[in-house]
């Protein structure tokens, strides 16, 4: 945990958001994978994590604004608990690191919610993303099932976005050691990888190394040959000379801030003059992405910064044509990247996703419906503070490829006969994650290999 005074203050910043009322925040419970007790890896919710601070399962919070307290709910270990898990510290003692003093058993949270509800009292809550936790909320406020989203506060979901999107140095220092754990992740694939292995002795090793750390991933390794395929977590294929291979993953420090990185390498000891060409193309949109980095500027730009350098590489190459601004206007780049260049990073590796992207990466303005710019997390005016990736990549996907054929959707910007050369190619993505400082932004953990070069020498060791 941070300090209790970081819970304590981050806890009085919320409230200041508010004249009354209660703030209620849910902790996750254990998620059984085939029966009660043999459970997943818990992970707690990250906005109460970032409140509270306490990795445990079966809590819950309430901010009573107008007394400006705060309790923790939850239930003590018996001895049937205790002799599975061993004498463990009292909610109580765990509370107190967070400064808080105040703690009730799990059943006291009815009345609490309840009385305030029955004097007119709002109580405010975030929108859920577990079962239990829609069933809970259902429960308690009396909601339908189906009411209990379209109910979820507002202002208690712009308040937690606008205080989590700027990070604060003790936290950018817990991101920067994941950033430099999934660096050590990243170099150890691209020296072990050969042609024979399975792809599933990469996403091993990388586990190995996130968790040798004393941490976790921050989500499912992506380790593929087939990069074309933009989250792809089978892990079945065996890697053989000629193929590219994709590996996005990252490490989750203790604290639970994420790190994540791309990196795309040939599985021979060096690209083929076809995968240099590409690869080149992609790494030039990263860093002219990375280059339009500064506060005020639209993350939007930054996409299409991005996309303008693929369009106009690939139109060298006779698979694009036209004017590119009309091309980008049309979306035509969507056939080789249709996602974002990036999304907010932190407690979460979308970071607060659950909230709603409109408001975290949009800053409530509407998402484009056009298919490519519709999956992009993040388009609002960048600020510092925040931390973002970016990882243009560069797709060619045989089912997307036949759709627009099909239906002669841009032809005037797409060659498709010239398109269908690159059918087996695959996909490749870099991806580094950056902090928005007050006069542009900076790479957040040490560089990773990433040029040719830099990749071919480790192929190499």
């Amino acid at each position: 945990m941070f300090l209790r005074q970081t819970y304590v203050d981050r806890r009085g910043t919320l409230a200041s958001r508010f004249e009354g009322g209660l703030l209620w925040l849910p902790g996750n419970v254990e998620s059984p994978i085939n029966y009660a007790d043999n459970c997943y890896h818990f992970r707690q919710d990250s906005t109460f994590l970032y409140y509270f601070g306490l990795n445990q399962a079966d809590l819950a919070a309430i901010i009573d604004v107008e007394a400006g307290t705060a309790t923790i709910f939850g239930d003590e270990l018996t001895i049937d608990s205790i002799v599975w898990t061993g004498n463990l510290p009292t909610i109580a003692e765990r509370a107190e690191k967070a400064g808080v003093m105040d703690t009730k058993p799990l059943a006291a949270l009815t009345d609490m919610v309840q009385t305030a509800q029955s004097g007119g009292r709002d109580v405010h809550f975030l929108p859920p993303y577990r079962p239990d936790t829609f069933i809970e909320l259902s429960r308690l406020l009396g909601f339908s099932h189906t009411e209990v989203h379209k109910r979820a506060s507002t202002r208690f979901i712009q308040a937690v976005v606008d205080q989590r999107s700027r990070k604060s140095a003790e936290e950018i220092a817990e991101i920067e050691w994941a950033v430099n754990t999934s660096v050590d992740m990243h170099e150890a694939a691209i020296e072990m990888a050969r042609p024979g292995m399975l792809e599933s002795e990469i996403a091993a090793e990388v586990e190995r190394i996130a968790m040798a750390g004393g941490a976790r991933t921050s989500f499912p390794v992506i380790a593929t040959i087939h990069g074309e395929t933009l989250h792809n977590h089978d892990h079945g294929n065996v890697m053989s000379e000629g193929d590219l291979f994709l590996l996005d993953c990252g490490a989750e420090s203790r604290l639970g801030y994420a790190g994540d990185l791309s990196s795309t390498f040939p599985v021979s000891s060096r690209f083929s003059d076809r995968q240099r060409i590409i690869y080149d193309l992609q790494l030039l949109a990263q860093v002219t992405a990375v280059e339009t980095l500064a506060p005020g500027v639209p993350y939007k730009d930054v996409h299409f910064a991005a996309s303008r350098v693929i369009f106009d590489g690939l139109k060298e190459l006779g698979i694009f044509k036209g004017d590119t601004d009309s091309a980008l206007a049309a979306g035509a780049h969507a056939m080789v990247l249709p996602c974002g260049t990036g999304h907010m990073m932190g407690l979460d590796v979308h970071d607060m996703e659950n909230l709603g992207e409109v408001y975290v990466g949009w800053d409530g303005q509407p998402k484009s419906t056009q298919f490519g710019l519709k999956s992009l997390r993040l388009g609002r005016p960048l600020e510092p503070g925040f931390v973002v990736t970016v990882e243009p990549g560069i797709y060619f996907i045989p089912q997307l490829m036949d759709l627009w054929r099909s239906e002669s959707h841009c032809t005037e910007f797409i060659d498709f006969d010239e398109l269908d050369k690159w059918r087996s190619f695959g996909g490749v993505r870099n991806e580094e994650d950056y902090l928005i400082t007050e006069d542009g932004a900076r790479r957040l953990g040490r560089h990773k290999a990433q040029t040719v070069e830099e990749i071919e020498g480790l192929r190499c060791v």
